[in-house]
């Protein structure tokens, strides 16, 4: 199967299977979104949930969580994973929006990466979720599953993932499709053991295919 064959039948699958995607962290306005995302790099989203609303109450706006003191902010955030890092992240990109931006979370992944705790991953998320850009953010999820499926071939880094994947999804459908190959590996193509027998991608999966000793994609 050729490659845009191959993205075309994924699509169509996740277009039936999964036709609402979202993200599953909780959020209000662009600001909120930022700071779960911070705090979601190697923790989970139903962590996330638990730890934002009490943070968030505390310091609503950049402005109030550009004034924290670190101790405070990691006294919120002690039971996510790296909270020493986390709460220099959160303050440094709260001071900068304030700083750069008078407070309002901007609308483009150059501008977004010059926000302490965000690189390219969360600058396409806050991109694609808040301003519905055609960015696609490459975790390890979306990494994961889209060399399995054969959607990246030999992609080393993150960003040769995006570029490949970038290539042959639609620009209208980068959006979801972040949150379809995301929620696809959180729940189905799992990391240490890929749920293949609830899979509906078999008859065009690299991995499913070369396991199972089938002729695969060309």
């Amino acid at each position: 199967m050729r490659k845009k064959e191959l993205f075309a039948s994924v699509i169509e699958y996740f277009k039936e299977a999964m036709p609402v995607a979202e993200t599953e962290l909780e959020y209000e306005n662009p600001f909120h979104l930022i700071v779960a995302v911070i705090l979601s790099a190697q923790c989970t989203d139903k962590r996330v949930n638990q730890i934002t609303p009490e943070l968030l109450k505390r310091f609503p706006t950049p402005f109030k969580m550009a004034e924290a003191e670190l101790a405070e902010v990691f006294d919120y955030i002690k039971s996510c994973s790296y909270p020493n890092n986390k709460s220099k992240h959160l303050v440094g990109m709260a001071r900068k929006l304030v700083e750069l931006f008078e407070g309002q979370v901007p609308d483009n992944v150059d501008d977004l990466q010059k926000l302490p705790g965000v690189g390219r991953k969360t600058a396409n998320v806050i991109a694609s979720v808040v301003f519905n850009k055609p960015a696609l953010a490459v975790d390890t999820h979306v990494f994961r599953v889209a060399a399995r499926i054969g959607l990246t071939i030999n992609a080393k880094t993150p960003l040769a993932a995006e570029i490949q994947l970038m290539k042959y999804i639609p620009e209208e459908l980068v959006s979801i499709a972040h949150h379809w190959l995301i929620l696809h590996g959180r729940y189905v193509c799992q990391a240490r053991k890929p749920l293949c027998e609830k899979c509906g991608l078999t008859s065009v999966c690299r991995y499913y295919l070369k396991k199972e000793g089938k002729p695969g994609q060309s």
